[in-house]
């Protein structure tokens, strides 16, 4: 016969089985997975291109500093990142940036500032070599707008252009806005073609870490507004002959400006891979090869387009998404 206080021992022993139970699975069920899932695949893939640039730039012949920036998720990828490096025509990303913004302030009813529509008149004094436009222009007769004078320098790099705009802008204006965005290591200290400026030490120079982030300004419009920015963005994308657009589709927007001197190959823009635009910026000297310095460059261009593309076109489980065609 089982007694009442047969039961209740019962009842006890079942309370004290499940009441373990119920700890032994909370203990198991929180090692057994994560809370929160990891994101290795990315970082592999981040990984795989840092190292295939490490290849590169180990194969190189010379000295070699890259700033890449994802400008989706900030990421960001630096080799000799804070090395100053002479930038050739790649400062006149900045002489472009300095017109833009005097541009901005006139609109804005500041007075003694360059705009975009000024007239300028070819002038026989101004012209310096490597000038492809400025040079078959009628001095005292062809007039021209800053604006016009802006083309010239990106698309052609025509030196006498930039020179005039340097003038026009002027150089400590162009160091005051460097400054002014923290750009330290960053400096337009002579005109294009100033042999004797070069001699005495007087070089344009930055660092990778500099450009990418003048760059990233521009794009984040904290120098010029909207309107402003997609001009400028519009006339650094004129199409020229450089080492990122190299091997790249030739459908991508690319904003670039490239530059060179002896022993020395530069290029840096922003790339707009569609969903997954990033900066870039790979200066080289100390070249053996000059060629080889150009074509590092491509490569590594190449290397980051196909990983922000795979990015880009991915969800983010890695499946390739097929763009819609719903009209």
């Amino acid at each position: 016969m089982i007694t009442s206080a047969h039961k209740m021992k019962v009842t006890i022993c079942v309370l004290v089985l499940g009441w373990c139970c119920c700890l032994w699975a909370q203990t198991l069920v929180p090692n057994c997975c994560p809370q929160n899932p990891t994101k290795e695949k990315q970082q592999a893939l981040w990984k795989k291109l840092q190292d295939h640039i490490a290849n590169i730039d180990a194969d190189l012949d010379g000295s070699m500093g890259v700033a890449i920036r994802d400008l989706t998720s900030g990421e960001t990828f630096l080799l000799h990142g804070d090395d100053i490096f002479p930038q050739a025509s790649s400062i006149k990303i900045a002489v472009l940036a300095e017109l833009y913004d005097q541009e901005q302030r006139g609109r804005h009813g500041d007075s003694g500032v360059a705009r975009l529509a000024d007239l300028y008149t070819v002038r026989i004094e101004d012209m310096v070599p490597d000038s492809a436009i400025m040079l078959g222009l009628t001095p005292g007769v062809t007039r021209v707008t800053n604006r016009d004078l802006a083309t010239m320098m990106i698309a052609v790099s025509d030196n006498s252009a930039s020179n005039v705009l340097i003038d026009r802008v002027g150089m400590p204006n162009v160091e005051r806005m460097l400054s002014g965005l923290g750009l330290k290591h960053t400096h337009l200290q002579r005109k294009m073609m100033d042999l004797e400026a070069a001699r005495q030490g007087r070089e344009n120079v930055s660092t990778p870490r500099e450009m990418m982030t003048l760059l990233e300004v521009l794009y984040r419009n904290k120098l010029l507004d909207k309107e402003l920015t997609s001009d400028f963005f519009k006339m650094l994308a004129t199409p020229k002959d450089s080492s990122i657009p190299k091997l790249l589709p030739a459908d991508v927007v690319i904003a670039n400006k490239p530059g060179e001197l002896e022993a020395v190959r530069n290029d840096s823009g922003i790339v707009f891979v569609p969903n997954r635009p990033f900066v870039i910026s790979v200066l080289t000297t100390y070249l053996r090869d000059e060629r080889a310095g150009q074509q590092a460059i491509s490569d590594i261009a190449l290397a980051a387009y196909q990983y922000f593309d795979r990015l880009g076109r991915s969800s983010e489980y890695g499946r390739a998404v097929p763009p819609s065609t719903n009209k």
